[in-house]
């Protein structure tokens, strides 16, 4: 079933997005995956410049997700993977919105996105690391044509989860 996705917009995030993150993300539901609850603001604000430092350096970064509206709902992106376990040196997209703004098509659409400018970027493949408990991701990650590479456990806490890939510069890549 193609359904039409949402109209987002996506942005390098301002520091007012770490408000917004911080907010939007104070939910258990959102954060089930990354720790049961929200990081403190000081987090946030780190991590919105960061992406400000990502964006400038390489071009890409965790982007401000808006709906049709210009709302915050989320973030959607690219950073390089920097931990030593799992994919070390490959780019990792990743997602997270505000839980009223789940299964709307936002994040597809943000993702689909992300992928556009990852290509336009010449990143020759990316790579999605989902806690194995989270189907949602996982649906994600099988509707933007990523294939399942490795499954692994983390160091801390100790879960299983997927590594998927998608080769964004073979012929047939969506």
């Amino acid at each position: 079933m193609n359904r039409v996705l949402p109209a987002v917009r996506l942005r390098v995030p301002t520091h007012e997005d770490a408000f917004a993150w911080h907010r939007i993300f104070d939910d258990p539901d959102v954060m089930e995956f990354q720790g049961g609850r929200a990081a403190e603001l000081s987090v946030y604000e780190e991590l919105t410049a960061r992406q400000r430092r990502h964006d400038a350096e390489l071009g890409f970064c965790l982007w401000t997700v808006l709906d049709g509206s210009g709302q915050v709902i989320g973030f959607t992106g690219a950073q390089p993977w920097e931990r030593s376990w799992g994919p070390a040196g490959e780019i990792e997209i990743g997602w997270r919105l505000g839980r009223e703004h789940w299964g709307k098509g936002y994040v597809s659409a943000a993702a689909r996105q992300t992928l556009e400018r990852m290509r336009a970027r010449g990143v020759p493949g990316v790579v999605a690391m989902v806690d194995a408990r989270n189907s949602r991701s996982i649906a994600v990650t099988q509707r933007l044509g990523m294939r399942l590479a490795e499954t692994f456990t983390t160091p801390a806490p100790r879960r299983v989860g997927h590594c998927y890939r998608l080769d964004l510069q073979s012929a047939d890549a969506t």
